[in-house]
């Protein structure tokens, strides 16, 4: 069973790699330009996707100038904000793309998308994990093994090395 799960995981981030590289550059040029000028980085992951949020804010290399967003936050102009969460329709991730977009916030957001109307239409940038459904066939006809913090970490650390060389060339 691992033998599998982990040949199918392979695939799905071979796939993130590949079809999502112009995203995650888009992504990363967007939410440079907050390390770039005066800005931050606001991270929020909603449910398991916390972990990318916990990973930009208190893992053993993190960009600098990345907060926790918070309802309390004071964005400015300079700011950026990268939205995670397994789903882009998913109610408070489309929450707060609607109140970002309304304050004319630019963002990013890391998800799979499942039907038209998500988050997609609203961020900046948006980053497709490509995961809707459990990577292996269970005994009852459905599926089970649903990656998607490890998906959604995979993806955060592309863009993060991805705005790290941004950053670099510009100086």
């Amino acid at each position: 069973m691992s033998k599998m799960f982990m040949t199918q995981l392979s695939g799905l981030l071979k796939r993130i790699s590949e079809k999502e590289e112009f995203s995650i550059e888009d992504a990363g040029r967007l939410l440079a330009q907050a390390l770039i000028s005066e800005g931050t980085i606001y991270m929020k992951g909603f449910d398991e996707m916390a972990a990318i949020e916990m990973e930009a804010i208190n893992g053993a290399e993190t960009l600098g100038r990345v907060q926790s967003w918070s309802p309390s936050a004071r964005l400015t102009e300079a700011d950026r904000v990268l939205i995670a969460s397994r789903f882009s329709d998913h109610d408070g991730a489309m929450e707060l793309a609607k109140t970002l977009a309304a304050a004319g916030i630019p963002f990013a957001a890391i998800s799979s998308k499942r039907d038209e109307g998500g988050i997609e239409e609203l961020a900046d940038a948006f980053i497709d994990m490509r995961l809707t459904k459990g990577l292996l066939p269970d005994d009852e006809g459905g599926r089970t093994g649903f990656p998607s913090s490890i998906t959604g970490l995979f993806a955060y650390f592309l863009l993060k090395m991805t705005i790290e060389e941004i950053v670099r060339e510009y100086k």
